[in-house]
């Protein structure tokens, strides 16, 4: 642990602070400047040489902003002869460009993949990938935590009774079963429609019984609140006495506060990976940190101890 170093870029300063607090470290000086013409720069103001680092940046809001920006860090990291580079990237950005299933489109995910690796990265952190095939376009290690014992541990706290774990579609069902096993209550599954790129879901079936129960609809991500939103109102239709919701990474823009104001779901829990949203949090959201997560893990890490008993 003498020989680590933790730096935050200008997306993840709050976090970054948070797990510097719980690891009772400093956080690495470090700077970035935006020019007028949108050009960046970054400067780490500490002696890394011959250190392992750890460098924290998110990659939302300006995702491309963001992601360049970690790039400069780990060739800054690495041209300074840190003796490893490992980042920490709360969301990761182009998650869901994981294929090409569609004509003459990017494989996003692997050329972000590959971005990274070229910029000289030794280990890539982050949580809940939308696709853990992700994890597999890297030839470094990559570890991926999950949100879901820290949100769950939030959820028990408000002693919801009678609660059923809903997943808003079929591809998130497996990772919903985890949350259902590990709250011991039954699953419920909406059936989910998308027609284009827009952002916008249609739910039209549900498969399992809500009907006078408080429903917890889990995702791993929402951006426009769409999809939790029309899954809320599907579930009211079909009896469940009130709705709730969580998810890994709340992404909310445009309309998003105003839908969750007016739907039926009562409270939204979101983990403070992204803390550059476009919009002020809605009443409705309550954020619960992951800091003591991300923490420990690169504690592990440090100290060579293994990361998947976090989550046995």
């Amino acid at each position: 642990m003498e020989d680590l170093l933790l730096f935050a870029g200008s997306a993840s300063r709050q976090l970054g602070t948070a797990v510097a607090d719980y690891l009772d470290l400093p956080l690495g000086r470090s700077e970035t400047i935006r020019f007028s013409e949108g050009n960046l720069f970054v400067r780490v103001q500490e002696n890394v040489r011959g250190r392992d680092v750890f460098i924290i940046q998110g990659t939302a809001f300006p995702a491309n902003d963001n992601f360049m920006e970690l790039l400069f860090w780990i060739d800054a990291l690495k041209r300074a002869s840190a003796a490893s580079v490992t980042a920490v990237i709360p969301y990761f950005t182009y998650a869901k460009g994981d294929k090409k299933d569609e004509p003459r489109v990017s494989i996003r995910a692997r050329v972000c993949a590959d971005a990274i690796e070229a910029a000289g990265v030794d280990r890539v952190v982050t949580m809940d990938l939308h696709a853990p095939q992700v994890a597999g376009f890297f030839k470094v290690p990559v570890d991926d935590l999950h949100a879901l014992p820290v949100l769950c541990d939030a959820i028990r706290a408000k002693s919801l009774e009678n609660l059923v774990v809903v997943a808003p579609d079929a591809g998130f069902a497996k990772k919903a079963r985890m949350w259902a096993d590990r709250m011991q209550v039954p699953l419920a599954i909406a059936d989910k429609r998308r027609v284009d790129h827009s952002e916008r879901a249609e739910v039209t079936e549900l498969m399992g019984s809500v009907e006078g129960r408080t429903a917890l609809i889990v995702d791993d991500f929402t951006i426009s609140a769409g999809t939790l939103v029309d899954a809320a109102r599907v579930l009211m239709e079909r009896g469940a006495s009130s709705v709730y919701a969580a998810v890994s990474h709340g992404l909310l823009a445009g309309g998003a506060a105003e839908k969750l104001e007016a739907s039926p779901i009562e409270r939204l829990f979101v983990t403070d990976t992204v803390e550059t949203q476009p919009i002020p949090m809605p009443p409705k959201v309550e954020v619960v940190s992951v800091a003591g997560l991300f923490g420990e893990a690169i504690r592990r890490i440090a100290s060579r101890e293994s990361i998947s008993v976090l989550f046995e």
